[in-house]
């Protein structure tokens, strides 16, 4: 494949991820009024599963074609650019108010599955068990924000009226936006990759950035535009929830479908986990003590993600 057609092909993959974001951030906030449940859990359940499905796809496909360390370094990688990364530049973007009571339930169980995946990994592979129990976090998470939007709707006072039209249409638009976002992360990742073979890139560097962070464009995507639409718990949520999916139900899939326990190189023992749960206990903990993400916060977590990228790279 030429320059010119992967080049062609990444700019309609741009296109995609971005008029997708708008759409579904407008999507996804107008269901969460319309039917009186939190923008936060929105953002958690039905944008997280969406959002996530690049890594679910490069990581089971990997898996499956036995290439277990991408599957296992595209996950664990995409949870720290989420976090170091994507969740940094909105807490330096906007102020974001966190309230203990509603976040901390999710904060716990994201800082539970990295550290399952840090102590269950230790022998270079995650075994049945230690899969079995990041699924239990993963059912956890779903039952927990299930039970508060089915406790938000019924105490809810008034429920706006909503066209079931209207309604239609905007799940329509939710549904149209996230396959827009899916497709076009994929155009940009296979044909970044590309470009960079045709560069002379290595290619490991390209797996190290382009992959990780390529798979995480629709939480970048959704974050931005959660930013400039003032939708803050949307874009925490978003984020909150997708780290936990990647770590607690992706990697589980990508061990059954591999048809074996997941190995794990010594370099991910050792460097990639280890700074995954420190990013999540960087992001997490002033969050449940301090009830706030400051623009201090977020430079703190940009920075520790540049130094975990300049020592890998």
């Amino acid at each position: 494949m030429d320059m010119f057609l992967c080049l062609m092909l990444f700019a309609v993959g741009i296109a995609l991820v971005v008029k997708g974001g708008d759409a579904f951030v407008d999507a996804a906030g107008w269901i969460a009024k319309a039917m009186d449940i939190p923008t936060f859990i929105i953002g958690a359940t039905i944008v997280s599963l969406a959002t996530t499905m690049p890594e679910m796809i490069v990581s089971v496909m990997a898996a499956a074609g036995g290439k277990v360390d991408m599957a296992i370094g595209n996950a664990v990688g995409s949870v720290i650019a989420n976090t170091g990364l994507i969740m940094a530049v909105a807490m330096v973007a906007m102020s974001i108010p966190c309230s203990r009571k509603k976040y901390l339930p999710q904060c716990l169980l994201l800082i539970a599955a990295s550290g399952v995946l840090l102590i269950g990994c230790r022998e270079g592979r995650l075994y049945t068990g230690w899969s079995l129990a990041l699924t239990a976090v993963f059912l956890l998470f779903m039952g927990e924000n299930l039970r508060r939007a089915k406790t938000e709707m019924k105490n809810a006072q008034e429920r706006q009226s909503c066209d079931r039209g209207e309604l239609a249409r905007n799940i329509l638009k939710f549904v149209v936006a996230a396959a827009a976002i899916v497709l076009g992360s994929r155009f940009m990742v296979d044909n970044g990759s590309r470009i960079a073979v045709l560069l002379g890139v290595p290619e490991r560097i390209v797996a190290l950035t382009l992959v990780a962070i390529g798979t995480s464009l629709p939480e970048l995507v959704t974050t931005l535009t959660a930013i400039v639409k003032k939708e803050s718990a949307l874009s925490i949520g978003n984020i909150i929830g997708a780290n936990i999916i990647d770590l607690s139900l992706i990697l589980p899939i990508s061990s059954l479908a591999a048809g074996e326990p997941l190995p794990v190189s010594v370099q991910s023992v050792n460097m990639d986990l280890p700074a995954c749960l420190l990013i999540t206990l960087m992001a997490m903990l002033p969050l449940m003590l301090w009830q706030r993400a400051s623009r201090l916060q977020g430079a703190v977590l940009l920075a520790a993600y540049g130094v975990y990228l300049a020592a890998v790279i």
